[in-house]
């Protein structure tokens, strides 16, 4: 239902709330999906009652830190529109009700429930952070959660585009070996990150936003020299990513994007990431640092066969076993006769 809201200002907090020549009521309305219309110090909002509400709450929030603040960075207006808009639904949700841990991607799933406390923190997580960073062991959703926030974000037109990577190839990616174009060279690679979309969207609807670019699935070593904008971006098995790797990654990261970084630190299999796992250190570098999260899931989050969970424990107590340096079984030496 359409809704038309009127918002007062001081002269000071118009002038700075809206921007010169009103270019934050153009961001505003671009990533809101309402309309804006300012008369000195009066400002109409026009919208779904949805929208509008998340538009008056946005700018509630900016008079806030006007009334601390001489003036707004352009942060501020990145942060609220990220951070606060995410509170707002998980408030009201898109039908009034409670959206936690409720993804909604509006295709073959109308709906994609998180099934652990853990989940919906991950899920809320990445409704309000810029830089989430999810580690866990297989099955957990990780991959399948971040994809299905993902498709609810641009449908919702939070963001432009959704960029999908993972490192292709153990051995340095070196995908010219490989035979066929470079779709068919990746897609083995890429293969969980194809599942999670055939499973969420309509195959007609996939082949439409991959022909318009709205998706967009390449390896890892394709991103350096990018500047990914207004892109809800997903690297997938992080952990075996090296150190550089993983720094080139988050670089790429442009204004009003988004990024979830997935992974297990006990699967890592590319020898160039054995010693320095970009995945491992990345959690002593960005300890502490304002607008990242990270997530840890463990066995209890396996969402697979039952029996992923008990194989999953059986190798931890393994590890631990090893690394305490218990003594383990060893094979038995044949003792042939001759």
């Amino acid at each position: 239902m359409s809704e038309i809201k009127e918002f007062f200002f001081t002269t000071r907090e118009a002038q700075i709330i809206f921007g010169r020549s009103d270019e934050n009521l153009r961001l505003l309305e671009k990533r809101l999906s309402v309309s804006l219309i300012g008369r000195g110090n009066v400002l109409k909002i026009k919208g779904e009652s949805e929208q509008v509400a998340r538009a008056a709450s946005v700018l509630t929030r900016m008079k806030q830190l006007l009334a601390h603040r001489e003036k707004l960075q352009e942060s501020d207006l990145d942060q609220l529109l990220s951070g606060l808009t995410a509170e707002v639904e998980k408030d009201h949700g898109p039908s009034g009700k409670s959206a936690e841990g409720v993804v909604e991607v509006f295709s073959r799933r109308d709906t994609v429930q998180a099934q652990s406390p853990k989940q919906k923190s991950y899920v809320e997580a990445i409704r309000q952070y810029d830089l989430i960073v999810g580690i866990g062991p297989a099955g957990t959703g990780k991959t399948y959660l971040a994809v299905a926030c993902a498709i609810e974000a641009v449908k919702k037109r939070r963001f432009q585009r959704i960029v999908l990577t993972r490192p292709a190839l153990e051995a340095g990616e070196r995908l010219g070996f490989l035979p066929g174009d470079l779709e068919e060279k990746i897609k083995p690679y890429l293969q969980p990150i194809y599942d999670a979309l055939f499973d969420l969207m309509k195959y007609e609807e996939l082949k439409r936003w991959t022909e318009r670019r709205i998706i967009e699935i390449i390896p890892l070593a394709y991103m350096r020299g990018r500047t990914l904008r207004e892109a809800f971006i997903i690297l997938d098995e992080a952990q075996n990513t090296t150190t550089g790797q993983l720094q080139m990654f988050l670089t790429r990261l442009g204004p009003q994007s988004r990024a979830v970084i997935t992974g297990d630190i006990t699967q890592i299999d590319s020898p160039l990431s054995q010693t320095t796992s970009g995945l491992v250190e990345i959690q002593s570098i960005l300890k502490g640092v304002p607008g990242i999260r990270f997530v840890y899931f463990t066995q209890r989050d396996v969402v697979r066969h039952p029996l992923v969970k008990r194989i999953i424990s059986a190798y931890q107590r393994h590890r631990e076993k090893k690394d305490s340096g218990q003594h383990l079984p060893q094979a038995k030496k044949s003792q042939d006769k001759f």
